[in-house]
């Protein structure tokens, strides 16, 4: 298990966070409920306190990329990886599994009203200011990443607006 908090540079598409918080969790609902929990920890830490918009919002976020991460990019042996960074205009939670052909649709629309599953990444594109998938540099599987304007973290408003996420494919 590896685990960081440092202050870092991102890749020159994202700006320098101020924050950077990575960690490997077993591919089992367990470690995506740790995973969750520790994101809403690290929040908390970095000013965004518990029971804020902010927190709830990323949390629920990643959750659900964590959660499809076991349900979709599970490969039997092998972990998934959590990263989360804080910039001064944007969080962004990224997901990255080891299965390349279960990739997340380039848009998301509503499950019908009987279907058990489906809604996750609907929840996704509204909640996140721009979500996407890249692909694993350098290794099989995949990269699913949300970002989160803290200027627009709030919720109710969010969910009822129709969703626009800036969905990329491919790198």
């Amino acid at each position: 298990m590896e685990t960081s908090d440092t202050t870092t540079a991102q890749a020159p598409e994202v700006p320098a966070a101020l924050h950077d918080f990575a960690m490997q969790f077993t591919s089992t609902p367990r470690g995506a409920r740790l995973a969750r929990r520790l994101v809403s920890h690290r929040l908390d830490q970095w000013g965004h306190p518990y029971g804020s918009p902010v927190n709830e919002t990323l949390t629920l976020i990643a959750a659900e990329l964590t959660s499809n991460a076991v349900r979709h990019g599970h490969v039997p042996g092998r972990d998934f990886h959590l990263r989360l960074t804080a910039a001064p205009d944007a969080l962004r939670v990224e997901v990255t599994d080891t299965r390349t052909e279960q990739v997340p649709p380039s848009s998301v629309h509503e499950a019908p009203c009987d279907a058990e599953s489906g809604r996750g990444l609907l929840l996704v594109a509204r909640l996140a200011t721009r979500w996407g998938t890249d692909p694993r540099p350098a290794a099989p599987g995949k990269t699913v990443w949300a970002e989160l304007s803290p200027a627009a973290a709030c919720p109710a408003a969010r969910i009822s607006a129709p969703a626009s996420p800036d969905v990329r494919s491919g790198g």
